[in-house]
């Protein structure tokens, strides 16, 4: 009796602690050899097979179950045989051999009766979702719920309603599924589960990711990864869950890196997680545009669904394929016919969301090929999706609603659909706190505003143009900012990262191993990021203004915004009470001309003193003529000589403005957006009566420059040396008038909300300034490359600047290229001593750099560098 109740334990321990419930089977095992109780060893085989299975060890667990069916089997125990088959038929669906698991299962079945029977059929279920036989498993499922409820079967209902939330989650039945994953979350916490309670929570994530729930799903996904460090257990397909949500957002830089990695580490009998892998991988170089790499991912991918019989996901490897040949410029009838039926069998198995895009596709193919009916059929079907589901879904719905009023001449009605998709778009975006999500995000909704976009350039009328840029430019900098609560234990992360990062710079500067360190910074970093993207947003949206409203505002300033319009640059010009529509060719152009003229500035504040510049500032006078003539001599009349605001799409975004002849001594702002830009120019200015005043270290210069600005700043905070930590310094800015930091500045393209400014002890970076609670009214940032920032789709800014004016600062000043401190004190010391006299800081900036552009070529290249942000 005490062998078979060890064995007994065993099992009942594995999703309790799986190596514990090895030992303890181990255990049970010998007992049972000495005393010659086969029936024991069998159930004592089965619990170590079971545990191994808990710890990925798939060829241990099948051994240790083929012994347990054998030892049963041996001795005649027809019952205990076909309980060892049913869990053998577990793992071997695990390791993608559905085929063998459902034989198993089937085979177990006949022999069952009872609980032993409502077990297996569970199990049956749980092969049957693995093959996308959903209707089936669901049954089976159900029936398994119920007899647990009648026999009251805790860990059984438990279990059951696991695996049915996980299905209901991947077929569209998300309510329903939280609600099982509820309930099996309570029930298996009663039973002392831990390790089961954390897979819940993980099913939980996947379901609120494919609801869109961001910060929810990782929430949850965070919980359960803290459950199994604490218990030592390897989960490696939680990776593929978070590369789900990372492709949903999308970010995908993140994403490919994580592909990258689980297709490295997806080995062996991973098989379903590979498979995954690859097809998140093949829609990731699909949103990046390497069509070549999508392809031949998504037909690995298929390869590998078919041959784990996985039908629905087969489809959808199979739909980027031909969404592929799609955005290739393939229009056949051929590809028509196949989307739709790639739709169809989507839809069939409950993946909603796939087929509607997979059904817009086809229409757009059809109605390129002339096919008029077909295309208003499909997207008749499409647009239904607009009365329900997620937030992503109703927004396709709405993008296909459009399209067919536009194919049935009714403009109108397809502008009202395009908004209505653009809106919803941007109440969801609010709803999700962090800053990185909510740019992310914004581009899921390219193609409703291009498509808008289009209609109004196909009209020429300028008002129009403008208004649809507006309605997807920067539209993260257009919601009232979410600050994560105070318990969230960012801040802790945050210290954290910067005594690492301040550790990884010493060790660099004395030329010490650094792996270690490298390796906790990542670490670090990802804390960070997991903890604000858990943040919930809310608040309001600010919509974009009309033209006579900017018009009013703008006074005798005129507005500039110029937009990529498919690699084609416009410009609409507001001044003067009306606004023009200006084509100024391809985009290709003025970009190499804009790195040109960044790489002439960098190289005449970094060639050796003793080296003539004078050709290098030829070379940048002239790559500035040329830019002006491209940017700005085509709008000549129509801006005279009025101040200039002016709204660059983002890949213009690194542009020194104030090099080009045409801004030379001329009131020049940069803004994202006129919104942006409106929302700064109407809120409060704010005397500078009192200024924080900032010195980081290593920069001999930058004390020398605050002490030189203090007289002229009035009350002046001093944070020089020691006392320029990252708190003080923070704490001082909150609020303040005016913020003046003269620090290394280091812009991280590869993660921009890490961008940061060199203090005492570490850096402050963008989440750190994302915590104050309200930000300076006007910030100046005597830091290398501290204006520059990142852009994703719909010109969304990640930076300092984009991270600053979100936040409600007034204006920045800030330069968008290196920056020696040396020959960029005196340009400061004078940009103060203007804004002392009362000039507007896009005035006083203005002044100065003209002030200075003659007192040597350094000196010309450093205050040309410098931008004034916002209004």
């Amino acid at each position: 009796m005490a062998a078979e109740s060890a064995a007994a334990a065993a099992l009942d321990a594995r999703q309790r602690d799986p190596r514990a419930a090895i030992e303890m089977g181990r255990s049970a095992l010998r007992a049972a050899r000495l005393s010659g109780d086969a029936e024991e060893a069998s159930t004592a085989e089965r619990a170590i097979g079971l545990s191994l299975r808990e710890l990925h060890d798939f060829d241990g667990a099948l051994r240790h179950l083929r012994r347990s069916v054998r030892i049963a089997e041996g001795v005649g125990s027809a019952r205990l045989a076909a309980l060892a088959r049913v869990s053998l038929a577990f793992v071997l669906s695990t390791t993608g051999r559905h085929a063998q698991a459902l034989r198993a299962v089937n085979e177990a079945l006949g022999a069952l009766d009872g609980g032993d029977a409502d077990i297996a059929r569970m199990q049956r279920g749980l092969v049957l979702h693995y093959l996308c036989r959903y209707d089936e498993a669901q049954r089976e499922y159900n029936s398994a719920i119920e007899a647990a409820r009648r026999t009251g079967d805790r860990l059984g209902e438990a279990r059951a309603r696991n695996n049915r939330g996980l299905l209901r989650a991947y077929t569209g039945g998300l309510k329903a599924a939280d609600e099982d994953f509820d309930r099996a979350a309570a029930l298996y916490r009663s039973l002392g589960q831990e390790l089961a309670v954390a897979d819940v929570r993980w099913n939980a994530g996947i379901s609120a990711s494919r609801a869109g729930d961001v910060p929810r799903a990782l929430t949850m996904f965070a919980e359960a990864e803290r459950e199994y460090r604490r218990l030592a257990v390897p989960r490696p397909a939680l990776l593929i869950n978070r590369l789900e949500l990372l492709v949903s957002v999308p970010l995908l830089e993140e994403a490919r890196a994580a592909a990258d990695r689980a297709l490295e580490e997806m080995v062996g009998d991973l098989v379903l997680a590979r498979s995954e892998a690859q097809f998140y991988r093949a829609r990731i170089a699909l949103l990046e545009g390497d069509l070549e790499r999508a392809v031949e991912m998504a037909v690995s991918a298929r390869r590998g669904f078919r041959r784990e019989r996985r039908e629905v996901w087969e489809a959808s490897a199979r739909h980027v394929e031909l969404r592929a040949a799609y955005l290739s410029g393939q229009r056949t009838r051929g590809l028509v016919t196949a989307l739709v039926r790639v739709a169809s069998r989507l839809e069939a198995f409950g993946w909603r969301m796939a087929g509607l895009e997979a059904r817009v596709d086809a229409a757009l193919v059809a109605r390129d090929l002339g096919d008029r009916r077909r295309a208003v059929a499909e997207l008749t079907t499409a647009g239904a999706a607009r009365r329900g589901g997620t937030a992503a879904h109703r927004v396709q719905g709405w993008y296909a609603e459009a399209l067919r009023r536009d194919l049935l001449g009714n403009a109108r009605g397809a502008q009202i659909a395009l908004r209505r998709g653009l809106g919803l778009l941007d109440e969801y975006r609010v709803s999700l706190g962090a800053v990185e999500l909510r740019a992310s995000s914004g581009a899921q909704g390219k193609a409703l505003a291009f498509e808008g976009l289009r209609t109004a350039v196909a009209g020429g009328h300028a008002g129009r143009v403008l208004s649809w840029a507006e309605a997807w430019r920067a539209g993260a900098m257009r919601m009232t900012p979410a600050r994560p609560p105070e318990d969230s234990g960012l801040a802790d992360a945050l210290a954290e990262l910067r005594a690492v990062s301040a550790d990884l710079e010493i060790a660099l500067l004395a030329g010490k191993p650094s792996a270690g360190l490298r390796q906790r910074q990542v670490r670090g970093e990802q804390r960070v990021r997991d903890l604000t993207r858990q943040t919930s947003g809310g608040g309001a949206v600010f919509k974009p203004p009309a033209v006579r409203d900017l018009a009013q505002a703008l006074g005798e300033r005129a507005l500039v915004e110029y937009v990529d319009y498919d690699g084609d640059l416009l410009a609409v010009v507001v001044a003067g009470g009306r606004a023009s529509l200006h084509r100024l060719g391809p985009l290709d152009g003025a970009l190499r001309e804009v790195r040109l003229l960044r790489f002439a500035l960098h190289r005449l504040v970094t060639l050796p003193g003793h080296l003539d510049r004078t050709a290098v500032r030829g070379g940048a006078d002239h790559t500035a003529r040329l830019l002006d003539t491209r940017l700005l001599a085509p709008l000549r009349r129509r801006l005279d000589d009025r101040p200039l605001v002016l709204a660059p799409t983002g890949q213009l975004g690194g542009l020194p403005w104030s090099a080009l002849p045409g801004c030379r001594g001329r009131s020049v702002t940069v803004v994202p957006s006129a919104t942006v830009w409106l929302r700064a120019a109407l809120s409060s200015v704010v005397p500078h009566d009192r200024a924080v005043l900032a010195a980081g270290p290593r920069l001999p210069a930058a004390p020398t420059e605050i002490a030189a600005i203090a007289p002229l700043a009035g009350g002046a905070s001093v944070l020089v040396g020691a006392d320029a930590t990252v708190d003080a310094v923070a704490a001082a800015m909150d609020g303040a008038p005016l913020a003046h930091v003269a620090a290394h500045g280091s812009f991280r393209a590869d993660n921009p909300l890490f961008s940061a400014l060199e203090l005492a002890d570490g850096p402050l970076t963008v989440h750190d300034l994302e915590r104050l609670r309200r930000p300076p009214a006007l910030v100046v940032l005597s830091a290398c490359d501290s204006g520059l920032s990142a852009v994703r789709p719909g010109d969304e800014l990640m930076g300092f600047t984009a991270a600053l004016l979100g936040l409600g600062t007034r204006t920045l000043v800030a330069p968008v290229v290196p920056v020696p401190a040396e020959v960029t004190t005196p340009l400061m010391v004078d940009l103060h001593r203007r804004l002392g006299k009362g000039d507007p800081p896009a005035v006083a900036l203005a002044r100065a750099q003209e002030a200075h552009r003659d007192t040597g070529h350094e000196a010309y290249a450093a205050s040309a560098g410098f931008l004034c942000f916002g209004a």
